[in-house]
């Protein structure tokens, strides 16, 4: 059973920094691919990062693209979202979630689609001041 656990949320200042962590465990990872997934109050979840476990490829949303990045650490089973330039409208619940992923089924509609994803951590709030 694949579990995963987020952490690292918190209150950071417009502008500023701030990581969060997914800590995967249950199996091996090598066929998988992580997101971050978001969702704010009266909004629908959307899709913040991706990473493919074996390549390394990542994949971004608009939205992020080149102030966040996703990456990950083998020995320590942890995907991490590194969060820069962090602004207002960033603030949500931020949810780590893995999938398998196969040759088929790998590319960037597969890994950025909310349904394509079975397990799912708690979720780990960011409030940003600003």
């Amino acid at each position: 059973q694949v579990q995963l656990v987020e952490s690292g949320g918190g209150l950071v200042q417009a502008g500023g920094s701030l990581r969060l962590s997914c800590a995967a465990s249950g199996r091996t990872f090598n066929s998988y691919a992580v997101g971050w997934f978001r969702q704010s109050p009266g909004k629908e979840r959307e899709f913040v990062a991706g990473i493919r476990w074996l390549s390394s490829t990542t994949y971004y949303a608009d939205s992020v693209k080149g102030r966040f990045t996703i990456s990950r650490d083998d020995a320590k089973n942890t995907v991490y979202l590194q969060m820069n330039l962090v602004k207002p409208e960033d603030a949500a619940v931020y949810y780590c979630a893995a999938t398998a992923v196969t040759p088929d089924y790998s590319g960037r509609i597969y890994i950025t689609n909310i349904g394509s994803y079975d397990y799912w951590g708690q979720g780990t709030q960011v409030t940003v001041s600003s």
